[in-house]
């Protein structure tokens, strides 16, 4: 309706009409002079009988030239009947304040609210913030992140837009838009302009006498209160499931904003290749409403080449907000925090819009008692400590009065702080969906001072980190091979790798020759990531070929990974175990290895919290060192098959400039100095000790067969003496069996006696001892030995 000089509306009901004096500055202030209106006229009784009213807006010209610039036909007016009588009807009205009110309040806002130092907010754990907020409403965060203050700063999610919600009746409680067509639309007629006011019917006596029934519509403020100068910031979060506008199946979608003659934006901050994009951008402009109230924002395409393509677009009448009794203009948030991320974002504080609601509503205003822990309100006492069993330990929380007035606007149904999901449609492709987009507007009139710091709902930005790990050994590490001696034995090396960055992956060297399983080996990991605290997710940006003109990007989780491998020279390598460890949530390392299994990995629910393994983050523990376990899936089931000893670091970039360090053991060596390790080989073990290896290796080798081959040498033996002197004891014993016993002794006795001869013969011979050699001599005295043996033992000898 640029066209129109002077409308005036016009509104017919049947033979009745009634119309307002014309706008006579409609460009600088398109609000009627007179607000309210009463059309007395007969109609049926039944609400489903009543006429239709047509409304029509007509253009004074020149010359009083009157021209109908549109009209807009009210089919049934069930919906504005109402019964001025009731007890609990309140009428419509108009979200104002006096300006002595807003004096005052611009007096408590210097001196008592945006003033207050913040000094401690720096202070504050900066791995909650706006985005925090959004993912406990979502569900999306991560359980890692455990915030016991959660509950205090909780914002809503519709899934649609704030116009579609039931319970705030399209934010038209107060003043309705209708939409002016031709004056004798078509069916594609498109919408000439709009026409905002409200309508009641209701019963009106005959009699003249008789009480009329209070009016509905309460007068405008002066007109100089309106339009009003408001200052509107817009936060687009994110959007998804848009539709593709590239060959590729995505696109590169940026925001544009439009209000009367403001555009902003800017379309190289473009999010590229996606269809779900997160903005996090907050916009801010001024505008006189209702001159500038569409608020339009459009999503396009980028493109290097050709035109930019709309994606789509939604458009908010800001003007129904700003007057709603929802409160709709701010969200109500669920704490009052005077700082800190989560701080109070209205201008007003809580007490002064319950004083404010209660005038709107037609209530007296709320009387608290001194000491702000008790109020009267709508002819009920209420206490803080029936919304508070426990005092709060909340960190920025305001006076007991503030939070007590907060409670009671949370009972009243108005709008809470909030994210709204809005549909974008494209007029190439009316009525079908083009994608949504989240976002939520606040808008602050000027007349009631400068608004509080706009939220900071900017993209999380990772923080680059070094991770550090040193590898020192191994134990208990499965055997994979047999030896020449069947030792089982392993040439152990372990490999490493962040989740997600598997072209980095690093290993040690080869420990060759394991025989119990341990390895040896002071090798250092240095892996570099991109790390987001607030989601516990790493953050990688790449592009996803050479011709691509942006990079991707892609979140996963910070989680490393150990294994442990067996080196083959011709076969590939055997896997051995594997450890991954969660940098965010990780279990903390066993001092000793005989403390560390497989049980410190498990995180079974069963289990009361006190007995489960304790886990934390390395990112605030900073330094660990210990043992973890390694397993391997083993039918089904995880078991043991190995350990390892490490320590793990993670440092800022900065930090990791001021302490370098370089891979494995090579320069810059330190922080720690790693040495190479003192690895005794299996092949100098035979210098030093040969014959014991020998006789262990061929042994363990060929245990059993030696001790088969003892057990028949010694039967073979005992065989052989048994064929050997067989055939003799047999011979004696079937020819001369005394001759076998006799011979012998006749022998010895005669040995034995001969010394015993006559002292005369003694000259001339010589002893049997003296004329034999000293070995017969030897052998003759053992056998006078045995001779005496057989006196002993035989009765008599017989004569020689």
């Amino acid at each position: 309706m640029k066209q129109v000089r002077s409308p005036q509306l016009l509104v017919e009901c049947w033979e009745e009409s009634l119309q307002t004096e014309p706008i006579r500055d409609f460009q600088t202030n398109p609000n009627f002079a007179q607000s309210a209106l009463l059309l007395t006229l007969y109609m049926p009784t039944e609400e489903t009988f009543a006429l239709p009213l047509v409304l029509k807006v007509v253009d004074n010209q020149d010359f009083g030239q009157e021209t109908v610039v549109g009209q807009a036909n009210v089919h049934s007016l069930q919906p504005y009947f109402c019964d001025p009588w009731a007890e609990d009807y309140v009428p419509p009205r108009p979200p104002t304040l006096s300006v002595k009110k807003y004096q005052e309040l611009l007096g408590y806002l210097y001196e008592k609210f945006w003033f207050k130092s913040s000094k401690a907010e720096d202070e504050y754990d900066q791995e909650v913030d706006w985005w925090s907020k959004l993912f406990w409403a979502t569900g999306d965060a991560p359980q890692t992140l455990k915030y016991k203050y959660k509950d205090y700063h909780t914002l809503k999610v519709y899934d649609c837009e704030l116009e579609a919600v039931p319970a705030f009746q399209g934010l038209q409680d107060f003043c309705q838009t209708f939409k002016l067509y031709q004056e004798w639309p078509r069916l594609d007629s498109p919408v000439v302009g709009e026409f905002k006011g409200q309508f009641r019917v209701y019963p009106f006596p005959e009699n003249p006498e008789a009480p009329k029934p209070p009016r509905q519509f309460p007068l405008w403020p002066k007109k100089e209160d309106f339009p009003q100068q408001c200052l509107v910031r817009v936060y687009i979060v994110r959007a998804f499931h848009l539709q593709p506008q590239d060959f590729n199946g995505l696109c590169d979608p940026y925001v544009i904003l439009k209000l009367g003659q403001t555009m902003l934006g800017n379309r190289d901050k473009y999010q590229p290749n996606t269809l779900d994009p997160i903005f996090g951008v907050m916009f801010e402009l001024s505008c006189t409403i209702p001159l500038e109230k569409d608020l339009e924002i459009q999503l396009y395409d980028f493109d290097l080449f050709s035109p930019d393509d709309m994606i789509g677009t939604t458009v908010i009448d800001l003007e129904d907000r700003l007057l709603s009794g929802f409160g709709a203009r701010c969200g109500l948030s669920k704490s009052y925090c005077q700082s800190g991320p989560f701080r109070w974002r209205d201008q007003m504080p809580p007490s002064l819009l319950l004083e404010h609601h209660a005038k709107r509503k037609g209530l007296p205003p709320p009387l608290f008692s001194p000491e702000g822990d008790s109020v009267y309100y709508n002819g009920k006492k209420f206490e803080l400590q029936s919304f508070e069993l426990k005092p709060p330990r909340a960190r920025f929380l305001g006076s007991k009065k503030e939070r007590l007035a907060l409670y009671l606007l949370h009972t009243q149904g108005l709008v809470p702080e909030h994210v709204e999901t809005r549909t974008l449609y494209s007029d190439s492709q009316p009525g079908i969906d083009q994608g949504k987009v989240q976002m939520w507007v606040d808008i602050f009139p000027k007349k009631l001072g400068p608004p509080g710091p706009p939220v900071n709902i900017g993209p999380r930005k990772p923080k680059r980190y070094e991770l550090r790990c040193v590898i020192w050994k191994t134990t208990l590490v499965d055997p994979k091979e047999k030896s020449l001696s069947y030792d089982r034995i392993n040439d152990i090396y372990v490999k490493g790798w962040l989740f997600g960055l598997e072209k980095d992956m690093q290993k040690t060297d080869v420990h060759y020759r394991s025989l119990t399983g341990e390895g040896i080996f002071n090798w250092r990991f240095i892996f570099t990531l991109d790390y987001l605290a607030a989601e516990h997710v790493c953050v990688l940006s790449e592009k996803d070929y050479i011709w691509s003109l942006d990079p991707t990007v892609t979140k996963f989780p910070a989680r490393l990974i150990i294994q442990v491998w067996d080196n083959n020279i011709i076969s590939t390598d055997d896997f051995i175990g594997v450890l991954e460890l969660d940098l965010s949530d990780m279990p903390l390392p066993a001092p000793h290895a005989r403390l560390c299994s497989v049980r410190m990995l498990e995180a079974d629910p069963k289990w009361p919290h006190f007995l489960q393994h304790k886990h934390s983050s390395l990112f605030k523990m900073k330094n660990v060192a210990g043992w973890w376990p390694c397993q391997v899936l083993d039918g089904g089931k995880w078991r043991l098959s190995g350990k390892v000893k490490m320590t793990l670091e993670i440092l800022t970039e900065k930090e990791a400039l001021i302490k370098a360090a370089g891979r494995g053991q090579s320069e810059p060596n330190q922080y720690p100095t790693l040495h190479p390790p003192l690895r005794t080989h299996t092949l100098f073990m035979w210098f030093r000790s040969p014959i014991g290896k020998f006789i262990r290796v061929f042994w363990r080798r060929y245990r059993f067969r030696i001790i088969a081959a003892a057990i028949i040498l010694l039967i073979g033996l005992l065989l052989f003496n048994f064929i050997y002197s067989a055939p003799n004891y047999l011979a004696m014993s079937w020819i001369k069996p005394e001759l076998r016993l006799n011979a012998p002794i006749q022998i010895y006795a005669n040995i034995i006696n001969a010394p015993n001869a006559s002292s005369t013969n003694s000259s001339n011979l010589t002893t049997p001892q003296q004329s034999l050699k000293p070995t017969t001599a030897l052998r003759l005295k053992h056998l006078q030995g045995h001779v005496t043996h057989l006196r002993d033992i035989l009765p008599a000898l017989p004569a020689p």
